[in-house]
Protein backbone atom coordinates (compact mmCIF):
# COMPACT_ATOMS: atom_id res chain seq x y z
CA UNK A 1 0.00 0.00 0.00
CA UNK A 2 1.28 3.63 -0.85
CA UNK A 3 2.06 5.40 2.31
CA UNK A 4 0.93 8.54 3.76
CA UNK A 5 3.72 10.82 4.87
CA UNK A 6 3.82 12.98 7.65
CA UNK A 7 7.46 15.15 6.63
CA UNK A 8 9.35 17.98 8.80
CA UNK A 9 8.62 16.46 12.29
CA UNK A 10 9.82 16.63 15.13
CA UNK A 11 8.83 13.45 17.15
CA UNK A 12 8.34 12.69 20.68
CA UNK A 13 8.33 8.76 20.44
CA UNK A 14 6.78 7.98 24.18
CA UNK A 15 9.87 7.69 26.01
CA UNK A 16 12.91 9.80 24.97
CA UNK A 17 13.23 13.54 27.13
CA UNK A 18 14.71 14.80 23.91
CA UNK A 19 12.56 14.97 20.22
CA UNK A 20 13.45 13.45 16.97
CA UNK A 21 14.36 16.84 14.69
CA UNK A 22 14.00 16.98 10.82
CA UNK A 23 12.20 13.91 10.45
CA UNK A 24 9.53 12.18 8.33
CA UNK A 25 6.97 9.55 9.69
CA UNK A 26 6.04 6.73 7.12
CA UNK A 27 2.44 4.95 7.35
CA UNK A 28 1.59 2.19 5.45
CA UNK A 29 -2.17 0.93 6.14
CA UNK A 30 -2.89 0.45 10.43
CA UNK A 31 0.40 0.96 10.84
CA UNK A 32 4.03 2.95 11.21
CA UNK A 33 6.06 2.03 8.90
CA UNK A 34 9.33 3.91 10.50
CA UNK A 35 10.77 7.30 11.07
CA UNK A 36 13.13 8.47 8.35
CA UNK A 37 15.31 11.90 7.40
CA UNK A 38 13.20 14.13 5.97
CA UNK A 39 15.87 13.68 2.66
CA UNK A 40 14.65 10.54 3.18
CA UNK A 41 10.79 10.20 2.33
CA UNK A 42 9.94 7.93 -0.05
CA UNK A 43 8.88 9.73 -3.07
CA UNK A 44 6.11 7.53 -4.41
CA UNK A 45 3.77 8.32 -1.57
CA UNK A 46 0.41 9.27 -2.38
CA UNK A 47 -0.23 11.35 0.64
CA UNK A 48 2.14 13.75 1.86
CA UNK A 49 1.59 16.29 4.88
CA UNK A 50 4.17 18.68 5.64
CA UNK A 51 3.61 19.69 9.52
CA UNK A 52 6.23 22.61 9.54
CA UNK A 53 8.29 21.65 12.19
CA UNK A 54 4.98 20.43 14.51
CA UNK A 55 5.62 18.01 17.06
CA UNK A 56 4.39 14.34 16.02
CA UNK A 57 3.64 12.23 18.53
CA UNK A 58 1.45 8.98 19.86
CA UNK A 59 -2.19 9.28 20.62
CA UNK A 60 -2.81 10.49 23.81
CA UNK A 61 -5.15 7.31 25.89
CA UNK A 62 -7.07 8.28 29.13
CA UNK A 63 -7.28 5.27 31.07
CA UNK A 64 -9.79 6.05 33.56
CA UNK A 65 -13.01 7.69 31.60
CA UNK A 66 -16.75 6.69 32.67
CA UNK A 67 -18.45 7.73 28.79
CA UNK A 68 -21.97 6.69 29.73
CA UNK A 69 -22.24 9.03 32.86
CA UNK A 70 -23.97 11.75 31.14
CA UNK A 71 -24.86 13.21 34.73
CA UNK A 72 -21.89 14.44 37.06
CA UNK A 73 -24.51 13.30 40.11
CA UNK A 74 -23.96 9.61 39.83
CA UNK A 75 -27.94 8.93 42.22
CA UNK A 76 -29.36 11.02 39.22
CA UNK A 77 -27.12 9.25 36.04
CA UNK A 78 -28.77 6.24 37.08
CA UNK A 79 -32.29 7.72 36.12
CA UNK A 80 -30.62 8.59 32.42
CA UNK A 81 -32.50 6.43 29.80
CA UNK A 82 -29.59 4.27 27.72
CA UNK A 83 -30.64 5.83 24.72
CA UNK A 84 -29.53 8.92 26.29
CA UNK A 85 -26.92 8.10 27.78
CA UNK A 86 -25.23 6.28 24.09
CA UNK A 87 -25.66 9.87 22.75
CA UNK A 88 -23.97 11.29 25.37
CA UNK A 89 -20.98 8.86 25.16
CA UNK A 90 -20.88 9.47 21.21
CA UNK A 91 -20.41 12.79 21.64
CA UNK A 92 -17.82 12.26 24.52
CA UNK A 93 -16.02 10.43 22.51
CA UNK A 94 -15.77 12.06 19.78
CA UNK A 95 -14.82 15.06 21.35
CA UNK A 96 -12.34 13.01 22.96
CA UNK A 97 -10.73 12.07 19.76
CA UNK A 98 -10.48 15.67 18.60
CA UNK A 99 -8.71 16.62 21.58
CA UNK A 100 -6.23 14.20 20.39
CA UNK A 101 -7.06 10.72 22.21
CA UNK A 102 -7.32 7.67 20.47
CA UNK A 103 -8.00 5.72 22.76
CA UNK A 104 -10.24 5.31 26.41
CA UNK A 105 -10.25 3.29 29.26
CA UNK A 106 -13.74 2.99 30.52
CA UNK A 107 -13.95 2.37 34.22
CA UNK A 108 -17.86 1.31 34.44
CA UNK A 109 -20.63 1.71 32.37
CA UNK A 110 -19.33 0.93 28.72
CA UNK A 111 -19.88 -1.94 26.92
CA UNK A 112 -19.41 -4.05 23.95
CA UNK A 113 -21.64 -2.16 21.64
CA UNK A 114 -20.09 0.89 22.64
CA UNK A 115 -16.86 -1.07 21.52
CA UNK A 116 -18.52 -2.49 18.35
CA UNK A 117 -20.04 1.59 17.42
CA UNK A 118 -16.26 2.65 17.16
CA UNK A 119 -15.33 -0.57 15.06
CA UNK A 120 -18.05 0.21 12.49
CA UNK A 121 -17.61 3.63 12.43
CA UNK A 122 -20.76 4.75 13.59
CA UNK A 123 -18.76 6.51 16.65
CA UNK A 124 -16.22 8.04 14.92
CA UNK A 125 -14.49 7.96 18.54
CA UNK A 126 -11.46 6.44 19.83
CA UNK A 127 -10.93 2.77 20.78
CA UNK A 128 -12.47 1.93 23.85
CA UNK A 129 -11.20 -0.82 26.29
CA UNK A 130 -14.43 -1.55 28.34
CA UNK A 131 -14.88 -2.63 31.56
CA UNK A 132 -19.01 -3.14 31.36
CA UNK A 133 -20.26 -2.63 34.83
CA UNK A 134 -18.37 -1.83 37.39
CA UNK A 135 -18.64 -4.10 41.11
CA UNK A 136 -19.52 -2.79 43.43
CA UNK A 137 -20.83 -4.27 47.30
CA UNK A 138 -24.33 -2.94 48.65
CA UNK A 139 -23.36 0.20 50.51
CA UNK A 140 -20.48 0.57 48.28
CA UNK A 141 -18.68 3.21 46.06
CA UNK A 142 -21.13 2.27 42.79
CA UNK A 143 -23.97 2.20 44.72
CA UNK A 144 -25.79 5.49 44.33
CA UNK A 145 -29.06 4.54 45.61
CA UNK A 146 -30.10 7.60 47.59
CA UNK A 147 -30.82 6.52 51.68
CA UNK A 148 -34.95 6.71 50.58
CA UNK A 149 -34.78 3.13 47.25
CA UNK A 150 -34.55 0.77 50.26
CA UNK A 151 -38.16 1.36 50.66
CA UNK A 152 -38.70 -0.53 47.33
CA UNK A 153 -36.04 -2.85 46.81
CA UNK A 154 -36.86 -6.49 47.02
CA UNK A 155 -32.72 -7.30 47.80
CA UNK A 156 -29.50 -5.36 46.77
CA UNK A 157 -28.85 -7.72 44.04
CA UNK A 158 -31.40 -6.09 41.65
CA UNK A 159 -29.58 -3.23 41.36
CA UNK A 160 -28.36 -1.89 38.48
CA UNK A 161 -27.50 1.30 37.62
CA UNK A 162 -26.06 4.11 35.34
CA UNK A 163 -22.60 2.34 35.72
CA UNK A 164 -22.46 -0.45 38.62
CA UNK A 165 -23.83 -3.42 39.54
CA UNK A 166 -24.14 -4.96 42.77
CA UNK A 167 -22.76 -8.13 43.90
CA UNK A 168 -22.20 -9.60 47.39
CA UNK A 169 -20.43 -12.69 48.68
CA UNK A 170 -17.80 -14.68 46.46
CA UNK A 171 -20.56 -16.69 44.47
CA UNK A 172 -21.88 -13.36 43.31
CA UNK A 173 -18.53 -11.65 42.73
CA UNK A 174 -17.45 -14.59 40.82
CA UNK A 175 -20.69 -14.65 38.80
CA UNK A 176 -20.76 -11.39 38.12
CA UNK A 177 -16.95 -10.90 36.86
CA UNK A 178 -17.36 -14.04 34.44
CA UNK A 179 -20.50 -12.25 33.00
CA UNK A 180 -19.20 -9.00 32.72
CA UNK A 181 -15.79 -11.42 30.53
CA UNK A 182 -18.90 -12.83 28.95
CA UNK A 183 -20.47 -9.83 27.62
CA UNK A 184 -16.75 -8.59 26.39
CA UNK A 185 -15.02 -6.87 29.09
CA UNK A 186 -11.30 -5.89 28.67
CA UNK A 187 -10.91 -5.77 32.04
CA UNK A 188 -12.56 -6.16 35.81
CA UNK A 189 -14.19 -2.74 37.80
CA UNK A 190 -14.02 -3.21 42.02
CA UNK A 191 -15.07 -0.62 43.86
CA UNK A 192 -12.68 -0.98 46.76
CA UNK A 193 -13.16 1.69 49.10
CA UNK A 194 -15.74 5.30 49.54
CA UNK A 195 -15.31 7.56 47.50
CA UNK A 196 -16.33 11.52 46.37
CA UNK A 197 -19.74 10.95 44.55
CA UNK A 198 -21.52 8.24 46.73
CA UNK A 199 -23.85 8.76 49.20
CA UNK A 200 -23.42 5.96 51.59
CA UNK A 201 -19.63 5.38 51.98
CA UNK A 202 -16.71 7.57 53.75
CA UNK A 203 -13.46 7.59 51.78
CA UNK A 204 -11.81 5.74 54.33
CA UNK A 205 -14.06 2.68 54.09
CA UNK A 206 -12.55 -0.49 52.72
CA UNK A 207 -15.09 -2.78 50.44
CA UNK A 208 -15.17 -6.47 49.54
CA UNK A 209 -13.61 -9.07 52.17
CA UNK A 210 -10.32 -10.64 50.91
CA UNK A 211 -11.83 -13.26 49.28
CA UNK A 212 -14.26 -11.78 47.21
CA UNK A 213 -11.45 -9.49 46.17
CA UNK A 214 -9.06 -12.57 45.50
CA UNK A 215 -11.97 -14.56 44.07
CA UNK A 216 -12.69 -11.05 41.06
CA UNK A 217 -8.80 -11.41 40.98
CA UNK A 218 -8.63 -15.18 39.92
CA UNK A 219 -11.54 -15.00 37.16
CA UNK A 220 -10.17 -11.65 35.90
CA UNK A 221 -6.54 -13.80 35.74
CA UNK A 222 -7.46 -17.11 34.03
CA UNK A 223 -9.16 -14.64 31.45
CA UNK A 224 -5.69 -13.23 30.76
CA UNK A 225 -6.87 -9.64 31.83
CA UNK A 226 -6.76 -7.87 35.35
CA UNK A 227 -8.68 -5.74 38.14
CA UNK A 228 -8.28 -2.56 37.86
CA UNK A 229 -9.70 -0.87 41.73
CA UNK A 230 -11.32 2.38 42.94
CA UNK A 231 -8.99 3.01 46.05
CA UNK A 232 -8.28 6.10 47.61
CA UNK A 233 -6.74 5.57 51.10
CA UNK A 234 -3.08 4.06 52.10
CA UNK A 235 -4.54 1.17 53.94
CA UNK A 236 -6.92 0.21 51.22
CA UNK A 237 -4.15 0.13 48.27
CA UNK A 238 -1.87 -1.55 50.11
CA UNK A 239 -4.51 -4.65 51.03
CA UNK A 240 -5.91 -4.90 47.28
CA UNK A 241 -2.43 -5.03 45.78
CA UNK A 242 -0.79 -7.52 48.09
CA UNK A 243 -4.27 -9.44 47.04
CA UNK A 244 -4.00 -9.00 42.85
CA UNK A 245 -5.21 -5.96 42.24
CA UNK A 246 -3.10 -4.06 39.14
CA UNK A 247 -4.07 -0.90 38.58
CA UNK A 248 -5.23 1.68 41.44
CA UNK A 249 -7.62 4.10 40.69
CA UNK A 250 -7.47 7.96 42.08
CA UNK A 251 -5.12 7.02 44.80
CA UNK A 252 -4.88 10.49 46.18
CA UNK A 253 -4.52 9.48 50.05
CA UNK A 254 -1.35 6.81 49.32
CA UNK A 255 1.46 6.76 51.04
CA UNK A 256 5.20 5.94 50.91
CA UNK A 257 4.38 2.69 52.08
CA UNK A 258 1.77 1.82 50.10
CA UNK A 259 3.11 3.59 46.82
CA UNK A 260 6.48 1.36 47.41
CA UNK A 261 4.03 -1.65 47.78
CA UNK A 262 2.42 -1.12 44.30
CA UNK A 263 6.01 -0.64 42.60
CA UNK A 264 7.26 -4.08 44.49
CA UNK A 265 3.77 -5.66 43.15
CA UNK A 266 4.42 -4.38 39.98
CA UNK A 267 0.69 -2.36 39.64
CA UNK A 268 0.06 0.95 38.79
CA UNK A 269 -1.74 4.35 40.29
CA UNK A 270 -4.02 5.92 37.63
CA UNK A 271 -4.55 9.34 39.32
CA UNK A 272 -7.28 11.34 38.10
CA UNK A 273 -7.05 15.45 39.08
CA UNK A 274 -9.40 16.51 36.98
CA UNK A 275 -12.53 15.43 37.97
CA UNK A 276 -11.64 16.92 41.41
CA UNK A 277 -10.55 20.13 39.82
CA UNK A 278 -13.98 20.01 37.13
CA UNK A 279 -16.10 19.34 40.45
CA UNK A 280 -14.62 22.00 42.38
CA UNK A 281 -14.99 23.98 39.50
CA UNK A 282 -19.33 23.27 38.92
CA UNK A 283 -20.23 20.63 41.45
CA UNK A 284 -22.75 22.78 43.04
CA UNK A 285 -24.51 24.04 40.12
CA UNK A 286 -24.57 20.85 38.28
CA UNK A 287 -26.15 19.26 41.47
CA UNK A 288 -23.80 17.47 43.96
CA UNK A 289 -24.90 17.37 48.05
CA UNK A 290 -23.06 19.30 50.11
CA UNK A 291 -21.20 15.81 51.55
CA UNK A 292 -19.96 14.98 47.99
CA UNK A 293 -18.68 18.98 48.08
CA UNK A 294 -16.80 17.91 51.05
CA UNK A 295 -15.39 14.80 50.11
CA UNK A 296 -14.11 16.47 47.03
CA UNK A 297 -11.94 19.25 49.06
CA UNK A 298 -10.34 16.53 50.95
CA UNK A 299 -9.49 14.50 48.49
CA UNK A 300 -8.52 17.84 45.70
CA UNK A 301 -6.11 18.97 48.29
CA UNK A 302 -4.30 15.49 48.72
CA UNK A 303 -3.80 14.88 44.96
CA UNK A 304 -0.59 16.91 43.22
CA UNK A 305 1.26 15.12 47.10
CA UNK A 306 0.16 11.61 45.88
CA UNK A 307 1.98 11.75 42.53
CA UNK A 308 5.04 13.57 44.39
CA UNK A 309 4.78 9.92 46.87
CA UNK A 310 4.66 7.72 43.88
CA UNK A 311 7.18 9.34 41.70
CA UNK A 312 9.15 8.94 45.27
CA UNK A 313 8.55 5.54 45.86
CA UNK A 314 8.93 4.46 41.84
CA UNK A 315 5.51 3.92 41.69
CA UNK A 316 4.34 3.98 37.78
CA UNK A 317 1.36 6.46 37.07
CA UNK A 318 -1.06 6.15 34.43
CA UNK A 319 -3.14 8.91 32.95
CA UNK A 320 -6.43 9.22 33.94
CA UNK A 321 -9.69 12.07 34.48
CA UNK A 322 -12.79 10.20 35.39
CA UNK A 323 -15.00 13.40 34.33
CA UNK A 324 -18.56 13.11 34.32
CA UNK A 325 -21.56 14.16 31.90
CA UNK A 326 -20.80 18.37 30.97
CA UNK A 327 -17.42 18.41 32.58
CA UNK A 328 -16.00 16.01 30.56
CA UNK A 329 -14.70 19.07 28.21
CA UNK A 330 -11.92 19.63 30.90
CA UNK A 331 -9.94 16.56 29.73
CA UNK A 332 -7.04 18.08 28.58
CA UNK A 333 -6.43 20.12 31.65
CA UNK A 334 -5.07 16.65 33.63
CA UNK A 335 -2.02 17.76 31.67
CA UNK A 336 -1.64 21.43 33.49
CA UNK A 337 -3.07 19.88 36.79
CA UNK A 338 0.09 17.10 36.89
CA UNK A 339 2.66 19.88 35.50
CA UNK A 340 2.48 21.24 38.80
CA UNK A 341 5.00 18.50 40.07
CA UNK A 342 5.48 16.60 37.27
CA UNK A 343 7.92 16.92 35.06
CA UNK A 344 6.76 17.46 31.12
CA UNK A 345 7.88 14.29 30.26
CA UNK A 346 6.84 12.41 32.87
CA UNK A 347 3.64 13.72 32.59
CA UNK A 348 3.24 12.67 28.73
CA UNK A 349 4.93 9.11 29.40
CA UNK A 350 1.89 8.62 31.41
CA UNK A 351 -0.66 9.73 28.86
CA UNK A 352 1.26 7.53 26.13
CA UNK A 353 3.84 4.74 26.62
CA UNK A 354 2.63 3.55 30.54
CA UNK A 355 -0.90 3.79 29.57
CA UNK A 356 -0.38 1.33 26.86
CA UNK A 357 1.94 -0.45 29.05
CA UNK A 358 -1.52 -1.01 31.31
CA UNK A 359 -4.06 -1.53 28.77
CA UNK A 360 -0.85 -4.49 27.98
CA UNK A 361 -0.94 -3.03 24.31
CA UNK A 362 2.61 -1.25 25.09
CA UNK A 363 4.21 -2.79 21.06
CA UNK A 364 1.40 -1.51 19.81
CA UNK A 365 -0.01 1.73 21.48
CA UNK A 366 1.47 4.89 23.24
CA UNK A 367 4.58 4.46 21.18
CA UNK A 368 6.09 6.25 17.55
CA UNK A 369 8.16 2.90 16.45
CA UNK A 370 8.07 0.42 13.41
CA UNK A 371 5.22 -1.84 13.90
CA UNK A 372 3.27 0.28 16.24
CA UNK A 373 -0.20 1.02 15.39
CA UNK A 374 -0.64 4.23 13.52
CA UNK A 375 -2.62 6.22 16.56
CA UNK A 376 -0.74 9.10 15.82
CA UNK A 377 -1.29 13.25 16.54
CA UNK A 378 0.13 16.31 15.65
CA UNK A 379 0.80 19.21 17.99
CA UNK A 380 1.78 22.78 17.44
CA UNK A 381 4.40 22.93 19.85
CA UNK A 382 7.16 21.59 22.08
CA UNK A 383 5.18 19.42 24.76
CA UNK A 384 8.05 19.21 26.32
CA UNK A 385 7.93 22.67 27.37
CA UNK A 386 4.23 23.18 27.24
CA UNK A 387 1.53 21.22 28.73
CA UNK A 388 -0.96 24.01 27.70
CA UNK A 389 -0.40 23.15 24.21
CA UNK A 390 -2.87 19.83 25.04
CA UNK A 391 -5.74 22.38 26.72
CA UNK A 392 -8.30 24.91 24.67
CA UNK A 393 -10.50 22.03 23.59
CA UNK A 394 -7.48 20.42 20.94
CA UNK A 395 -6.76 23.31 19.33
CA UNK A 396 -3.15 23.09 18.85
CA UNK A 397 -3.57 19.65 18.08
CA UNK A 398 -3.74 19.71 14.12
CA UNK A 399 -3.81 16.49 12.87
CA UNK A 400 -4.93 13.18 14.48
CA UNK A 401 -4.47 10.02 12.98
CA UNK A 402 -6.01 6.53 14.62
CA UNK A 403 -5.42 3.37 12.49
CA UNK A 404 -3.46 4.85 9.63
CA UNK A 405 -6.68 6.83 8.99
CA UNK A 406 -6.94 10.49 9.22
CA UNK A 407 -9.52 11.55 11.67
CA UNK A 408 -8.26 15.41 12.07
CA UNK A 409 -6.20 17.58 9.69
CA UNK A 410 -6.22 21.59 10.78
CA UNK A 411 -3.17 21.87 8.20
CA UNK A 412 -5.68 21.35 5.07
Amino acid sequence: MIPLVLKNCRVFDGHSEELLENRSLVIEGQHIAGITENSETPSGASHVIDVGGKTVMPGLIDAHVHVMAEQVNLTNNDNTSRTAAILFAKDFMESALQRGFTSLRDAGGADFTLVDAVDRDLIKGPRLFCSGYAISQTGGHGDFRDKHQHLYDACACTYVGGISKIADGVDQVRAMVRDQLRLGASQIKLMLSGGVASPSDPIWMLQFSDDEIAAAVDEATRSRTYVMGHAYSAEAIARVVKLGVRTIEHGNLIDHKAAQIVKENEAFVVPTLATYWGIQKEGRELGMSDETMRKNDKVLDAGTAALETCQAAGAELGFGTDLLGSLHRYQTEEFVIRSEVMSPVDVLRSATSINAKILNREAELGCIAPGALADVIVVDGNPLEDMKLFTAGGENVHIVIKNGRLCKNLSA
